[in-house]
C-alpha cells in the first residue's frame, strides 16, 4: 500500500535542540558546561514520559515536564536559578532552530504527500516552533491529543485516524530508532533520517535497519518516495 502521509517527530528530527538549549542556559548566566546541562536535561525525558505512560504521573505537558525535570538538575548541580529563569529556560524550547535541510525538505515531501508533526510536544508548543522556524505542515498533531507518550501505540494509531488512513498508509519521519520501533508496532511505515549532530560532533552513530527508508535528509527523503511511486 502506497505510503500517502508522513508524519514527523520534531526535537532532533526536525529541529535542534542542542544548541538552543545550551544557549538558553548562557543567556541565564550558567556558563560552565551549557552543552552537558543541555544533554542532562534532555536524558531526563525518557523516565518523567514513562511515568505519565504508566499512570505513576498524571498527565502533564511539555512545559509541566521540563519544569519540573529543570527543578531536579538544577538541585542535583546545586544551581540556584529564580523562577523567572527557570520559565525563560523552559520557554527556550518553543523557539528552536531547524536543520538546514528542514524547511525546503518538508516542502519537496509535502509535494509527495500529507505532511504533519507527530510529536511529544504539546500542541502550542510545536505551533510556536513552527512559526519560529517557517515550517510548513498541512496539520499539527501531538501525543497531548491522546494524553499518552511515544511510543504508545495509541499516538501513532491516533494519528492514522484523524488523517483517515490505514497504518500502513503512513511513515513516521523521525532521527530516533525507538520512536521509528514505536510506529512499527502500530502498524505505520518509518523512516530513518540521520542527524549525526544531534549530541554534538563525536557523538556515538545510530542507524536503523529495520525502517523502510534511511537517509541523511529530508531532501533525500522526498527523492526516494518520488523514485517509489
Amino acid at each position: 500500500m502506497a505510503v500517502r502521509a508522513l508524519v514527523f517527530d520534531v526535537f532532533g528530527t526536525l529541529v535542534d535542540w542542542r544548541s538552543g538549549v545550551a544557549e538558553a542556559f548562557r543567556a541565564c548566566g550558567v556558563a560552565d558546561n551549557p552543552e552537558e546541562l543541555a544533554d542532562d536535561w534532555r536524558a531526563r525525558y525518557p523516565r518523567i514520559l514513562a511515568e505519565v505512560n504508566d499512570g505513576s504521573r498524571p498527565w502533564g505537558n511539555f512545559d509541566e515536564l521540563h519544569l519540573v525535570t529543570l527543578g531536579d538538575l538544577l538541585a542535583e548541580r546545586g544551581i540556584d536559578l529564580s523562577a523567572e529563569e527557570r520559565s525563560r529556560l523552559v520557554a527556550a524550547w518553543h523557539r528552536l532552530d531547524p536543520w538546514s535541510d528542514v524547511r525546503a525538505g518538508l516542502e519537496a515531501v509535502r509535494r509527495r504527500g500529507v505532511v504533519a508533526t507527530l510529536s511529544n510536544g504539546h500542541v502550542a508548543l510545536l505551533v510556536d516552533l513552527a512559526r519560529h522556524g517557517d515550517l510548513r505542515f498541512d496539520c499539527v498533531l501531538s501525543a497531548e491529543l491522546v494524553r499518552a507518550y511515544k511510543p504508545a501505540p495509541e499516538v501513532y494509531q491516533t494519528a492514522a485516524c484523524l488523517l483517515g488512513l490505514e497504518p500502513t498508509e503512513l511513515m513516521m519521519v523521525a532521527a530516533h530508532p525507538w520512536d521509528l520501533e514505536g510506529a512499527r508496532r502500530a502498524g505505520l511505515r518509518t523512516a530513518f533520517v540521520d542527524r549525526p549532530l544531534e549530541y554534538g560532533r563525536g557523538s556515538a552513530g545510530r542507524a536503523d535497519p529495520a525502517a523502510d527508508e534511511s537517509v541523511a535528509d529530508l531532501l533525500e527523503l522526498a527523492e526516494r518516495l518520488e523514485g517509489g511511486r
